[in-house]
This record gives structure tokens, sequence and C-alpha cells, in this order.
């Protein structure tokens, strides 16, 4: 049962990362590589809507994570991930596209025009096997010049990519990361959000299609009631720590996106830079996972904002290196994430 509960997860996952389709316009098919976009305990806190020939992304705040995300910033910046798919999706379908984020809607806006000069972007072809992979890497350093290309890909006017390869510039960065483990899962509430997000078998995954699943942490499986009481014993700060620090010793590096202010605007852009990053990264054949506990914990910001040199305000942090793909997260139908006209 276990295997055939498997290969139904393996199989749903796949669907939803099916190969691109190019062509006249779709917009269920921009949705639906949009939807692949990273977001925080994969909540796709997102609604898409059609306007005008354009594409609305509006938050859905019925999937808030209010403790570990107060100010809603970690949603914003996962619109700005869905946004950037949908621009180099649009690519596919000779859709020139921009962005702007408009504050009266609330909400990030693609505009798409036909353009008979578009081509398709070479990362729209990582858009489907782009994943945050939470695994160990294998410890092999990123060439230079891959290097510079990924600090130039998550960079933009407002937003700042700073990538550290050293293991003195990490160290005292993985000490911050050790402190934010610690305060996080010492917090009941925090360990409460976290569990309400976690889908502890294939059957509670393929319901949901969202969450933390248990395949793709490699984690065993087990009656949805029993593991939101084991969960919390069993979720204790110094295992995560040893965790984090033996998969943070396997990566090539850490990368920090900074902003020149702290805003709405600055964190949908913020997204933006990491999901380009993570797209470059992937047809590099890099994996990517985030490390944001310095950023969420308020009074670690400041510390690693000084210990970056950074000129600006810490938004994303994650690490970065060579590993196999790990199996894939799932993500809700495209009717289910877009509004009804």
């Amino acid at each position: 049962m276990r295997a055939m509960g498997t290969r139904s997860y393996d199989a749903a996952a796949a669907a939803i990362r099916s190969s691109l389709t190019a062509g006249a316009r779709d917009d269920q098919e921009l949705i639906r590589l949009a939807s692949l976009a990273a977001s925080s305990h994969n909540t796709q806190p997102w609604i898409f809507e059609r306007a005008n020939g354009s594409i609305l992304i509006r938050p859905d705040r019925s999937r808030r994570c209010p403790v570990v995300d107060p100010e809603d910033a970690h949603l914003y910046r996962s619109l700005g991930c869905a946004a950037e798919n949908l621009i180099h999706a649009a690519s596919q379908q000779q859709l020139r596209a921009s962005v702007d984020f408009d504050e009266s809607l609330d909400s990030v806006v693609i505009h798409l025009e036909p353009a008979a000069d578009v081509e398709p972007t070479e990362m729209s072809a990582a858009l489907t096997t782009r994943q945050c992979t939470r695994t160990a890497y294998d410890g092999r350093p990123v060439p230079d010049e891959e290097l510079e290309r990924l600090r130039a890909t998550g960079s933009s006017e407002s937003i700042e990519c700073l990538i550290r390869t050293s293991s003195g510039d990490i160290e005292p960065i993985a000490e911050l990361i050790d402190a934010g483990n610690r305060r996080q899962l010492g917090d009941k509430a925090w360990r409460g959000e976290l569990v309400e997000w976690v889908r502890f078998n294939t059957t509670d995954a393929l319901r949901r299609h969202d969450g933390l699943a248990g395949r793709v942490n490699a984690q065993p499986s087990l009656p949805t009631v029993l593991g939101r009481v084991l969960a919390p014993l069993v979720i204790r700060a110094e295992s995560q720590v040893r965790t984090d620090r033996a998969r943070l010793q396997s990566s090539a590096g850490v990368a920090a996106f900074v902003a020149s202010e702290d805003s709405k605007a600055s964190w949908v852009e913020a997204g933006r830079c990491y999901e380009r990053f993570a797209l470059q990264a992937d047809l590099f054949g890099i994996r990517t996972a985030f490390i944001n506990q310095p950023v969420e914990v308020a009074d670690l910001r400041p510390r690693l904002e000084q210990l970056l040199d950074a000129e600006g305000a810490a938004q994303l942090l994650i690490r970065f290196g060579y590993a196999d793909y790990a199996p894939y997260s799932l993500r809700r139908p495209v009717d289910e994430v877009t509004a009804v006209p």
C-alpha cells in the first residue's frame, strides 16, 4: 500500500510539471507554470485573476503563516516568485510581459502583450524542474563564472544578491541559523503553525496538494492524527540544529537577497530575484533551499545584515550546491487558484 501511495504521489507531482505547451495564448497554462513557484511551507498563498489582457496575482490571506511571517513578507515574496515564473511562461506563447505591484489593488499585475519577436527565455526550460531541495548536497564548489552569473541574475535595481562561499564567512551565519532554530523550535506557537502545514501521509498530501509532504522530506508515513500528536514531541531544536549544520556544510555557499527598502513592492521584487536565481541555478545543475531563520527572527536579522555588510534589509537567505533532484512537492489544480470571472 505504501508503494502504491508513493507512485500515486509521484504521478500527481509529475502531472502538474508536464512539459511546456507552446503556441497560442493559454492563460491556464500560464497560471499552471506560475503556480510551480516557491512559497513558504508550500502554502501557495496566491489567487490568479484575468483582467483586461493582464493577469493579477492577489494574496490569499487564508494561507497566511502569522507566527513565522507576521507582516506577510514571505507571502508577498511568494507572489513575486509566481510572477517571475509567469513572465518566463509567457515567453513560450510569444507574449511580452511586464510586472508592476499595484498598491491600490494590493496585487502583482503582469501586463501581457502579443509580440512576434519574443522567443522562449532560457529560464523557461527550468520552470518544470526547479525545486527547493532540502537534502544534503555534495560539497563541490561552484565555478566563479557561474557564481557571477547567479549573482547578476539574482540582482535588480532594488535588490542585491550577496553570495558567500568561504567557511570564514559562512560560520558566523551558521551560528545565527542555529540561534534561529533554537528560538523558533522553542516556541510552541511556531511549532504548532509548522505542524498545520505538514502532510504526514500520501493520502493527506494528495487530498490537499499543498504543504510539507513527508515524501519530499524522506519522512515516514503516519496517520494524520498520530502525526499531529507526535510531531510536537519529536521536532526538537538541537536535532534541527545538527541537521541544518550538516546540510550547510555540504553546500557550496549561501546567497542573501537584500532590498534597498522594506515594503510590499520590495518583498515582491525579492521573490522575483530569488526565483530567477533558482531557475538559473537549475540550468547549471545547482539546487537551492531556504535557510531563512535569521531573516524570520526579528532580533537576528540586523546581525545577519551586519555580517553580510549589507546596505539594506535582508529579505531571503538560501544555501546552494550540487545534488540530485528530490521528490517534488505538489501544487493545487489551476481552477483552485484562479478567481472566477
